[in-house]
């Protein structure tokens, strides 16, 4: 008879769970790449650590040009990447290598955040970590902060926040803070949401989400199915919504953007749609048509005036 600590209790998506309690990632944890100056796309990126305990960091991107002391100061993306709240790292190359294109092409600052990840810190750790992270980043509003790109190079008057999958869940949660709570003398001026994640299309996609997170409020939690008071308060004035034809994230992307619209948000948002694509495409190859395309409706919505 097998022992307990071999027996599988229960298998999800991402990672299975033995009886024992332990759980196993299927996808091991990716190979970071460090920061670089990056000749390819005129950016240079750092890590900075936000907070020993809990463990919050975060790598920095901004183009070169940036440094120049004559230049104006630049709108700033605070980003999280995606992984289903277990995987994925902002330090690994999909991630690195997205952040560096955006910023070179945004003319932008990007702070893209390294959040606790299930099974080591279970959900709410991602958006305790993001929120403490953007906090950090408003403290170098006044000029004062620990990080000179930031305090010499941010427009802390255009502040977006964006995301990807879980990320996209996450960048929802902050904005609604931001609405809530507030973020001092910053203004956050847009949300990016890309193929974000808000439920799924079945019970297990659903029940990976509560086996995450153990202090949940079930399927109507808040950040699984905002309400339209939570949508209403949201602290930003613009929203863009990604989604892909064939993403089967797709249905409940299109009803928060639905729910948005009738929550009586005063902002806009707007939907764009990839057909032909899945979950996150653009990652595959950053330089193929589509991945262009969404590129530069990203970029276009930062640089909006």
């Amino acid at each position: 008879m097998a022992s307990s600590d071999s027996e599988i209790a229960k298998e999800f998506r991402f990672f299975r769970v033995y009886k024992d309690g332990r759980v196993e990632l299927f996808e091991p944890h990716c190979e970071n790449i460090p920061p670089s100056d990056d000749p390819t796309t005129g950016v240079r990126s750092k890590d900075v650590v936000i907070s020993s305990e809990p463990p919050v960091s975060a790598r920095i991107f901004i183009p070169y040009e940036a440094q120049n002391p004559n230049k104006k100061k630049l709108p700033l993306l605070f980003y999280m990447h995606g992984g289903g709240f277990c995987r994925r790292s902002a330090f690994g190359p999909r991630y690195h290598n997205f952040c560096s294109v955006v910023s070179a092409q945004a003319n932008a600052i990007v702070v893209s955040v390294e959040y606790g990840l299930f099974p080591d810190r279970p959900i709410p750790a991602c958006y305790e970590d993001s929120w403490a992270a953007l906090n950090w980043v408003a403290s170098h509003a006044g000029g004062n902060g620990p990080e000179p790109w930031l305090n010499d190079h941010a427009h802390f008057g255009r502040v977006f926040i964006g995301g990807g999958s879980a990320g996209g869940n996450i960048a929802h949660t902050l904005a609604f803070r931001v609405g809530s709570i507030g973020l001092p003398c910053v203004k956050v001026v847009g949300v990016i949401m890309v193929h974000p994640f808000f439920g799924g299309t079945s019970p297990e996609e659903d029940e990976l989400w509560l086996y995450m997170c153990p202090t949940n409020g079930g399927l109507q939690d808040p950040r699984l199915k905002p309400p339209a008071e939570d949508l209403a308060r949201l602290g930003c004035e613009r929203v863009l919504i990604f989604v892909a034809e064939k993403d089967f994230l797709k249905p409940v992307a299109m009803n928060y953007y639905e729910d948005l619209k009738k929550s009586g948000w005063k902002g806009t948002v707007e939907l764009v749609e990839t057909h032909g694509e899945g979950h996150s495409f653009y990652f595959d190859n950053l330089k193929c048509e589509k991945a262009v395309e969404l590129i530069n409706k990203f970029v276009s919505f930062i640089t909006q005036l």
